[in-house]
């Protein structure tokens, strides 16, 4: 779920408080950020303000090329990275095979990357490819 606008954050955080699931309204709205990848309440209202949210969200399901492979998966985390990056946690739907030889492989299964707006690494291989493309 990715919130756009501070009036969604708000019932979000009434929401969690509702359920029980946070004791105080800032604590709710402290938990809303974090959910959305923020350090706090401070930075998730100003980016919201700001109309820069991530691009990116919790449970969002993705494809792309990790290392030049092939892939689909779910993000199971973002945080900001800061410098216009974010950070991913991604879980494959299937393991990837990171070499390239057929002689030898090494399958991941989870990843953590850094990517930009356009859902590209700035960290490159040997190749000087990104090592990870999303498909947006």
């Amino acid at each position: 779920m990715t919130i756009s606008t501070i009036e969604e954050a708000k019932a979000r955080a009434r929401a969690l408080r509702a359920a029980g699931q946070a004791g105080s309204h800032s604590a709710a709205l402290e938990l809303v950020a974090r959910e959305e990848g923020a350090r706090d309440w401070n930075t998730l209202s100003a980016r919201l303000r700001a109309g820069d949210g991530p691009p990116f969200s919790a449970g969002q399901a993705v494809s792309g090329r990790y290392l030049s492979q092939p892939f689909t998966g779910r993000i199971l985390s973002v945080t900001e990275a800061g410098g216009g990056l974010w950070r991913l946690q991604i879980r494959f739907d299937a393991p990837v095979d990171t070499v390239r030889f057929a002689s030898f492989s090494n399958l991941r299964r989870q990843i953590r990357a850094e990517v930009g707006r356009d859902g590209r690494s700035p960290r490159r291989t040997s190749d000087g490819a990104p090592q990870l493309v999303l498909d947006l």
